[in-house]
C-alpha cells in the first residue's frame, strides 16, 4: 500500500521554521524543512490538521504555535464534530488543530495521534481516480466533498478536499498562485498530480 513517509515544506527561512515547529509542536521527522524562495502568494491549495485526542491538548499546540509566532485563522472552539482551531505558520502554512472529543478524559499530554495533509483539489473524482491508481485505498469518501485513504502503517494520513471547501475551513480566501512550497515523500515515486503538488521518492 502506497505510504506517505513525509512532507516537505518548503521555506524561506530554515532555521526559524525549524525553531517554531520545534517550539510549537514538537514534530519530528514527518515534517522536514528546505529554502525556497518560490514565488508564492494567498492559499497554497493545502493545510495540515493535528488530531489530538481532547481539547486540552488542542489548547496547549494552539497556545504555544501562537507563542512561537503563529497568526490565529480561527480560534479553537467546539463545533459539530469535535474542538479546534487553525493557525498559520510564520511560513505560510496553514495547520489545522483538532480532536474529535469535545471533553477532557485525560491528562494533558500533548500527544499527537495524527498528521493528516489535506490537498485542495479542483476536480475531486479525477484527483481521487488519480491516486487510487497509484495504489492509495480509499478509506472514506462523500461524492465531491471529501476522500480519505487508509493510512495503516503510514506516518501522514492523505484526505482530499474541494479547494473551495477546505479554503472555508482553514479561515482564508481561496485564490492563491504560485507554488505550493510543498512535497510529499513516500514510495510511490516522483509525479505531480492534477492540482499541481509534488510528489519526491522517500528514498
Amino acid at each position: 500500500m502506497t505510504s506517505i513517509d513525509f512532507i516537505t515544506l518548503e521555506v524561506a527561512d530554515p532555521v526559524a521554521a525549524e525553531r517554531f515547529y520545534a517550539e510549537g509542536f514538537g514534530l519530528g521527522e514527518e515534517v522536514r524543512l528546505r529554502a525556497s524562495q518560490e514565488p508564492t502568494s494567498g492559499f497554497r491549495g493545502f493545510t495540515v490538521s493535528l488530531v489530538v485526542s481532547q481539547p486540552s491538548i488542542v489548547d496547549g499546540l494552539y497556545g504555544t504555535a501562537l507563542d512561537a509566532g503563529a497568526t490565529s485563522l480561527k480560534p479553537a472552539k467546539k463545533s459539530l464534530w469535535g474542538y479546534g482551531g487553525v493557525v498559520q505558520a510564520p511560513d505560510g502554512t496553514v495547520w489545522q488543530i483538532a480532536s474529535s472529543s469535545k471533553k477532557d478524559s485525560g491528562p494533558d499530554s500533548r500527544r499527537i495521534d495524527e498528521i493528516v495533509l489535506l490537498l485542495g483539489v479542483a476536480d475531486m473524482a479525477a484527483s481521487k481516480r488519480f491516486y487510487v491508481e497509484r495504489g492509495l485505498k480509499v478509506a472514506k469518501s462523500f461524492g465531491s466533498k471529501y476522500v480519505e485513504f487508509d493510512a495503516s502503517g503510514s506516518p501522514v494520513k492523505l484526505s482530499l478536499y474541494g479547494r473551495r471547501g477546505l479554503a472555508k475551513v482553514a479561515g482564508v480566501p481561496p485564490e492563491g498562485a504560485g507554488s505550493s512550497r510543498l512535497a510529499i515523500g513516500g514510495d510511490a515515486g516522483s509525479f505531480t498530480d492534477p492540482d499541481g503538488f509534488v510528489w519526491e521518492s522517500a528514498d
